[in-house]
């Protein structure tokens, strides 16, 4: 089937948009089909986590990651000086922020960063607060300067899949793909055309959350609020409220969600009964549906984001893992696109991204079971914060909430390997994420007399080869980063058979055969 684009992308939220920069990065045409004629202006995630904040560090983004956070900062300080303008209960802040699990906060100055899995973070580590929108005007502007081929004001109707690639019909007419994949959302064309199975749970509640314009927000308490007839937060910027009723899913999950709606919620729930809401600004509602499909492909068609796996928002993992599996997934459709892929790397992107979506799932019902307005629930949801009022405790929920534990099973006993590689600086003055913009693999040589750089020549541009001074870690000979930027070799030792053996096994299963072999 001779092509229109290489792959097509169903969904242009950060997700989608995300894929398709880390497509065109590698040189893949790439179209993008997005339904909506503007970036989506709902509020949803507010914040990003640590393997988010590195992928977007790694291909520069950084600045504006920094900026969207300064912002979001500004709009919690006048949210605190609005309250305190109002009367209102003063806002009790912690220290130090370190997240929340089911609404408990957690105090970072409990938080035990000596932890090896704090290990590195570099500048990502100062970038969090980060709302989805401005992560998606963001990506838009990226995905437009790569080249990227969006079409706004398109919806995919249906898809014929081959064994040689797909025909993609649109409200627009049909163009004709390599790969189509699913970054369409929780309710997504591509799984339910596709035929992919859903397993989960059922809902329980019904969430909403909204920005308004509202009065007598002074009565409603700051931050997560448990009731006896619910969970209610306010803030953490001006107008924004959130509420959970756990009597079952929505009966309408398509209509607009009015202010009457959100008032008559807010009131339920937080038993305040003069609050009032005289304007939404935007809202949404959601529920606690937890899904996954067994498998993220299906011949030519791929899942990512939402589409491959839906759950409550609470913990704000959803977006993150979102991002994740765009990154997983990118390089390795790209080097099967372009037919250097060793075989089986497609098959890895399920492999080592269930696992991950398996865990949220788990992550978010235990939240939801701790917020029950029962007295079960309300045991222990006491057990669990006087556990979280422990360096132990805070340790542990920082790390998973954070992501800096995830860990993919490859092959290899360094510690590092499978992990997220650190961002060491080196003599010169750089970063080892300013190594990895372009989206290549890299090979890191810090033994001085080039012993690990001559072992991988013949990659071309799948694997940029660099040789560098870090004072920082004396014992680390090298490391081989994948284009996502996780550790797929680490020594600390040139020497030896065993060494260049697995070196070599590294670069064969990520990479494949060097081109003098190949040819």
């Amino acid at each position: 089937m001779e092509h229109d684009a290489d792959v097509v992308v169903a969904g242009g939220g950060p997700v989608g948009l995300m894929l398709a920069c880390e497509l065109a990065l590698a040189g893949v045409p790439v179209v993008v089909l997005e339904r909506l004629t503007e970036v989506s202006t709902t509020i949803k995630a507010g914040a990003i986590n640590s393997p988010s904040a590195e992928a977007f560090y790694r291909r520069g983004m950084l600045p504006g990651l920094a900026e969207a956070q300064r912002t979001a900062l500004g709009k919690f300080s006048s949210f605190v000086r609005a309250r305190q303008a109002a009367g209102a209960s003063p806002v009790r802040q912690p220290p130090k922020f370190a997240g929340h699990f089911a609404g408990i906060m957690l105090r970072g100055d409990l938080l035990d960063e000596s932890d090896p899995d704090f290990d590195d973070p570099g500048p990502a580590g100062e970038v969090g607060l980060v709302p989805q929108e401005e992560l998606e005007r963001l990506l838009n502007t990226r995905a437009a300067e790569l080249g990227v081929d969006l079409r706004r004001g398109v919806t995919l109707t249906g898809f014929d899949a081959g064994e040689d690639g797909v025909r993609v019909h649109t409200s627009a007419g049909s163009l004709r793909t390599g790969w189509l994949v699913g970054c369409d959302g929780g309710r997504s064309t591509v799984r339910r055309l596709a035929g992919f199975p859903f397993p989960g749970t059922a809902p329980e509640i019904t969430g909403r959350q909204a920005l308004v314009e509202l009065t007598g927000a002074e009565a409603l308490g700051a931050g997560w609020n448990w009731t006896e007839t619910g969970t209610y937060a306010h803030g953490p910027i001006p107008g924004r409220i959130l509420t959970v009723e756990f009597d079952g899913p929505p009966e309408d999950r398509e209509s607009p969600v009015t202010a009457e709606e959100l008032e008559a919620s807010l009131r339920k729930v937080s038993g305040v009964p003069d609050v009032r809401i005289h304007k939404v600004l935007t809202a949404t509602r959601f529920t606690d549906n937890a899904r996954q499909v067994p498998d993220y492909r299906s011949g030519r068609v791929l899942l990512a984001g939402d589409a491959a796996h839906v759950h409550s928002p609470f913990g704000g993992q959803g977006l993150n893992l979102g991002i994740g599996d765009a990154m997983n997934l990118g390089w390795k459709l790209a080097a099967t696109v372009r037919g250097w892929a060793p075989e089986g790397l497609l098959d890895t992107y399920t492999a080592e991204r269930h696992p991950l979506g398996a865990w949220v799932l788990e992550w978010t019902r235990a939240q939801v079971a701790l917020m029950r307005p029962e007295s079960h629930a309300r045991a222990l949801r006491g057990v669990i914060s006087e556990l979280a009022g422990t360096v132990t405790a805070t340790t542990f929920f920082a790390k998973k909430i954070s992501g800096v534990q995830q860990r993919y099973d490859l092959p290899g006993d360094h510690p590092l390997t499978g992990r997220s590689a650190p961002d060491l600086e080196f003599s010169d003055g750089t970063r080892l994420a300013d190594h990895l913009r372009g989206g290549q693999g890299l090979l890191l040589d810090l033994t001085g007399d080039g012993e690990v750089h001559k072992r991988a020549t013949g990659y071309g541009d799948r694997i940029r080869l660099l040789t560098a001074d870090c004072p920082g870690r004396p014992g680390l000979a090298g490391l081989l980063v994948r284009p996502d930027g996780c550790t797929a070799w680490a020594a600390d030792s040139p020497g030896g058979p065993d060494t260049g053996e697995e070196l070599a096994a590294a670069l064969r299963r990520w990479f494949g055969l060097p081109d003098a072999m190949a040819a």
